[in-house]
């Protein structure tokens, strides 16, 4: 074996060879271990050159005592030889390290660059408020496109009742003959939403930012009698409700992890479309809020409240008087997302009077277990009981399972 050494300071690449003891193969084999421990400290060992300070080569010159060490030292200084002298530009997508002060939110994504599974304009990485009411800059899918609002369904039904023959107090508004509906029948319920403004007073372009808006929704429901061949299988009952209202966006903590995320206003007609006798219909005024509480990476808790006038009409046109009595004042949605597979609703509605009155409305959302990921269709249960489950039913009190399909959050 060999040693290296300068022989001339003046010209450090001018070696010669001087024949060193044989080494044994033991100490042959613990040489070489030694080595490849060594080469993961050559870096504090053998520092790069830098100016007026010694070069690497000098440093590796330095372990005389370590002839492993040392060869393991001018081995790296080769191989520094033919690297690149920069390195290679960090991708602008790839996420920085969270800073001192900096939170989750202010690390989001930017709009095209997708984080997590991305469905369209809704990432994920912001909250599941944000995401339906588009409340930042990172969730907008724009204006003018098509949202589901209320579950889109179709459901089996089994009631307690069925109304044959719908009632009003306005005179000329109830109906002479009762029909023969059955109790058992199907649902259906279409629900969509548009976006028409965004912007107006609170808006930016980082992705966090709050940006309100303004939206225009419609939802229809039917009762059809489906099993009923006796009358031809009849639409009982079909309610239609356009509304508009204006979202205003919040992230306000509340403490216990929950964060007050909007506040909106809104109006809203309801009406069956049919004639008289049984035709009905009233319009109202709104105050809705929302808060919400993560619970984890696939739960969490929202709790939304609407609190609603009617705007009054003459009592010779009224053909539903006192239906705030009846279907309510207020209301109180609360949803627990288990996970990707689960969800729980419950919706309270009360009339605000000595006399109670109202509904309580009880969802049960599944996922499909092999499609929770990438399918909005659910398996849904629901459980009704009170009044206003329609606008023939505004005055009387039923309790309604239903069981079926429906499309949520696209």
């Amino acid at each position: 074996m060999k040693q290296f050494e300068t022989n001339s300071p003046s010209h450090p690449r001018h070696l010669r060879v001087r024949p060193v003891q044989r080494l044994s193969a033991p100490l042959l084999w613990a040489g070489l271990l030694a080595g490849s421990v060594a080469q993961a400290q050559t870096a504090a060992a053998a520092p790069a050159a830098s100016p007026g300070g010694p070069t690497q080569w000098q440093a590796c010159q330095a372990l005389k005592g370590d002839p492993a060490a040392q060869l393991s030292c001018f081995q790296q200084w080769a191989d520094s030889q033919s690297r690149p002298a920069t390195a290679p530009p960090v991708s602008a997508s790839g996420p920085a390290a969270p800073g001192a002060g900096e939170t989750s939110a202010q690390l989001l994504p930017a709009l095209n660059e997708p984080s997590g599974r991305l469905l369209g304009c809704k990432d994920n990485n912001f909250s599941t408020l944000s995401q339906f009411w588009e409340l930042q800059r990172g969730t907008d899918c724009d204006t003018f496109g098509l949202r589901g609002y209320k579950a889109n369904s179709f459901s089996v039904v089994g009631s307690n009742s069925v109304n044959k023959q719908p009632t009003s107090p306005t005179p000329g508004h109830s109906a002479l003959t009762p029909t023969d509906y059955r109790t058992g029948e199907t649902k259906l319920q279409l629900s969509v939403r548009t976006k028409v403004a965004k912007g107006l007073f609170k808006n930016g372009d980082n992705p966090t930012d709050d940006h309100d808006s303004v939206w225009f929704a419609y939802t229809q429901q039917s009762y059809w009698q489906l099993f009923n061949e006796k009358e031809s299988r009849p639409f009982r009952s079909t309610d239609h409700e356009p509304e508009m209202f204006y979202i205003y966006p919040h992230q306000i903590a509340l403490g216990g992890g929950w964060n007050y995320r909007l506040s909106g206003a809104g109006i809203v007609h309801q009406s069956n479309g049919q004639y008289l006798p049984v035709s009905r219909s009233w319009n109202r005024v709104y105050l809705m809020s929302a808060a919400e509480k993560p619970l984890g990476p696939q739960s969490g808790l929202i709790l939304q409240g609407r609190i609603w006038n009617r705007l009054s009409e003459g009592s010779g046109v009224d053909e539903n008087p006192g239906i705030e009595d009846y279907v309510g004042r207020a209301e109180l949605t609360g949803n627990w997302k288990i996970n990707n597979s689960h969800a729980l609703g419950l919706t309270v509605r009360h009339s605000l009077k000595k006399e109670a009155r109202g509904s309580t409305r009880l969802d049960w959302l599944i996922a499909p277990t092999a499609a929770h990921n990438y399918t909005s269709l659910r398996y849904h249960v629901q459980l009704f009981s009170g009044y206003g489950d329609s606008l023939l039913d505004y005055n009387r009190r039923r309790n309604v399972l239903s069981v079926g399909l429906s499309l949520v959050d696209w």
